[in-house]
């Protein structure tokens, strides 16, 4: 799976609200989303290094937010 770098890295650094936006009500923390944003870009995007609980997050908030950005 290739991931986008430079829109996740665009996201981590700006899009903080738009994080805190995207788990509001969820129970999740938006530390916890950024966490796992930086343990992706610190492994060049490799998702398969993320464990389960690492991939909900991943697949149920910075894949989403994601999409946008790169639109």
């Amino acid at each position: 799976m290739e991931l986008d770098l430079d829109s996740l890295r665009k996201l981590l650094s700006k899009g903080s609200d738009e994080i805190e936006r995207s788990v509001a009500g969820t129970g999740y923390l938006a530390r916890t989303v950024i966490g796992v944003g930086t343990f992706l870009l610190d492994n060049e995007g490799n998702v398969d290094l993320l464990s389960a609980k690492q991939r909900v997050t991943y697949e149920r908030f910075i894949e989403p937010l994601l999409g946008k950005t790169s639109r």
